[in-house]
């Protein structure tokens, strides 16, 4: 009764819900480990298998560049875009003011203001302002008008007759341009046009100022690159806080280093002396100095530094548990060596001596706590304070001065902080202190706690000269 016909319907429906061996999970599964037959072992099809993913993901990546108007190098397309880059970007340029032009505008300021007979001071009231405006675009043009108008009036500070002095008014003019012109060379450096320079777009951007920089132009053609390499770093070191690898343009613009790079562009009637090119992070005297300083620790002259190396910077005051703490936190870990050792490159080294020349920044300090920050907890506590100190008074006590008690300096620094958390110092409480690269300086440098424990003397050092 159910035989006959049934027979090859309940094999049709059992061929109909039987899956496919290869679609079976259990069968993937065994042929993955087992062979599929054709030859291939289990670790063949793995490549396979991640060979096909990987090229699935690159297509997917292809197609959503090619949805969001991802423009190829190289291309047709890529080629106009630049060239309408340079041209907007040379349009911009052709509406700043230049040198001569600046130097109009001076002369126009000079000759229609009026001196202050209290102070003898050149200035000019809105009157004066709006009628040295008319001028100037007569004998300048219309791209200086933008610098006259009622809002740039009111920035600038009034005396009771509400007048301003030219020479700000003028400085901010100059400043102005100066600003716009370096943004639009940034712009122009700028390859993906993201608003951010990359170490070889800056090095670039520094190496087109030097013929410009009054103290540059007579550097060594073989010593550009490497200055180069360390004037950008410096950018990247207050500019680029998360190390990204690059530095937003905006940032840059607004940051003290490109004044400071700015203040070798004039020529001085006054001679610079030797600490003050030194102090100046951006003057060759500063660049062959650290470069100097590099070579000299070198001692295997292998083009890295180890630790026992980096311990006889600054004459071998830093302490031991600073130097271990410094390779902790900031030194990646190479090939050079094997094994587990760490040898620190000539890009860390600058890092390093970027931190330790300007500690009472945030960004000097935030290097620092980070190796201060023994436990990697994000704030010190009273042990950590006592064990980093007792390196610094080991040297103290070495260097032939008189015995210090250690829980009198811990409790000094918590007074020096005064930490929201009396039980523990944050980085944010060594920023809110004004004083964390003095406290830095106690924990890690014989030589800091030093000069800390002797500044009435040395205060009084620096007064004498002026009493005289």
């Amino acid at each position: 009764m159910y035989s006959g016909s049934s027979d090859g319907e309940s094999h049709e429906a059992a061929q109909r819900k039987i899956p496919p061996a290869s679609s079976m999970l259990w069968v993937r599964n065994l042929r993955r480990f087992i062979g599929s037959g054709a030859g291939l072992g289990s670790e063949a099809l793995m490549e396979l298998e991640t060979k096909r993913i990987l090229l699935d993901i690159f297509k997917e990546k292809q197609q959503k560049s090619a949805e969001g108007g991802t423009i190829p190098k190289g291309s047709i397309s890529h080629r106009v875009q630049r060239l309408a880059k340079y041209r907007f970007l040379k349009k911009q340029s052709d509406l700043l003011l230049n040198a001569d032009d600046l130097d109009a505008m001076w002369v126009c300021l000079r000759e229609n203001c009026v001196i202050d007979d209290a102070t003898g001071a050149e200035k000019m009231n809105y009157e004066d302002f709006c009628h040295i405006a008319s001028v100037c675009t007569e004998q300048i043009g219309p791209k200086c008008r933008r610098f006259f108008s009622p809002s740039n009036f009111m920035k600038f500070e009034k005396d009771e007759s509400g007048r301003i002095a030219i020479l700000p008014f003028y400085l901010y003019v100059m400043r102005t341009v100066s600003l716009t012109q370096a943004r639009i060379d940034m712009s122009e450096l700028d390859e993906d046009s993201d608003g951010f320079l990359q170490p070889r777009e800056m090095e670039a951007y520094i190496r087109g100022l030097i013929p410009n920089l009054a103290q540059l132009r007579d550097m060594p053609v073989a010593f550009i690159q490497m200055y180069c390499r360390i004037a950008a770093h410096k950018f990247f070191f207050f500019c680029d806080p998360h190390r990204r690898g690059k530095s937003c343009i905006k940032k840059v613009l607004l940051s003290n280093c490109l004044q400071e790079l700015m203040e070798l562009h004039q020529e001085s009637e006054e001679e610079v002396t030797d600490t003050e090119q030194a102090e100046n992070w951006f003057s060759l005297m500063s660049a062959q100095r650290i470069c100097d300083m590099f070579l000299a620790l070198d001692k295997d002259m292998n083009g890295t530094l180890s630790k026992q190396e980096l311990q006889e910077y600054a004459d071998g005051t830093l302490t031991e548990i600073f130097i271990e703490r410094v390779f902790d936190e900031h030194v990646r870990r190479g090939k050079i060596g094997g094994g587990n050792t760490r040898e620190m490159d000539f890009e860390s080294f600058l890092d390093f001596v970027l931190a330790l020349e300007n500690k009472d920044t945030p960004e000097g300090l935030t290097y620092l706590f980070r190796c201060l920050d023994l436990q990697g907890r994000g704030f010190l506590t009273t042990a950590d304070i006592h064990s980093l100190f007792r390196d610094v008074h080991q040297k103290w006590i070495e260097g032939g001065n008189y015995e210090l008690c250690i829980e009198d300096v811990r409790d000094e620094i918590w007074d020096m902080v005064k930490p929201a958390d009396p039980l523990s110092i944050t980085l944010a409480d060594l920023l809110a202190c004004k004083q964390g690269g003095t406290v830095a300086s106690m924990l890690i440098d014989v030589r800091g706690f030093w000069a800390h424990d002797n500044r009435e003397n040395l205060l009084q050092e620096e007064e004498e000269p002026e009493e005289e």
